[in-house]
């Protein structure tokens, strides 16, 4: 969907066209659930951060400034609902019952994997990077983040994966 659709499509929204708000959640919907899974690790809990997200998104659709920035403002959402999902299995104690994600193909597992053993704090950084291809400078405000903090997440994380591909491909 090309900006000018997107913006099209946000502004039919703010005036309570279910067919547009469909729409536009459709094609986010995949961008939603990396940003979910890379956060919460959970197939469960993701879909649910979505259903809240849909929801919260449909009831305040006109409080979006600019129509271009739809998908910052939607993402945002998306990472507050994770948040406070994850702080309420942690004050349950279900913490380390989480489950696997659910896995498509070798590659999807493998990154999956390969995300999974960072830290939070890289791991969200770099989907929000790599997998969904926002800018620094947009993450760090997302995030409530320094510019220079995004910028060193995302080169620890790099790092990080690097060091574990090698000793994975050598047998270390």
């Amino acid at each position: 969907m090309r900006s000018e659709e997107t913006e099209n499509m946000v502004k039919k929204a703010r005036q309570k066209d279910p067919d547009a708000f469909t729409e536009l959640m459709q094609f986010y919907l995949k961008d939603m659930y990396r940003v979910a899974i890379a956060i919460l690790l959970n197939d469960e809990d993701a879909a649910d951060a979505i259903q809240d997200t849909i929801l919260v998104c449909w009831e305040k659709i006109n409080t979006i400034k600019k129509p271009q920035y739809f998908k910052t403002w939607m993402t945002r959402i998306l990472i507050n609902h994770c948040y406070k999902i994850r702080n309420r299995a942690k004050m349950a104690g279900t913490l380390g019952e989480y489950e696997e994600p659910a896995v498509y193909d070798q590659y999807n597992l493998e990154l999956k994997e390969a995300l999974a053993s960072l830290d939070e704090k890289y791991r969200i950084v770099m989907t929000l990077f790599y997998s969904e291809g926002y800018r620094i400078n947009e993450i760090a405000e997302m995030l409530n983040i320094p510019k220079s903090t995004v910028q060193t997440r995302l080169h620890r994380g790099r790092k990080k994966l690097a060091r574990d591909y090698y000793e994975i491909r050598e047998g270390v």
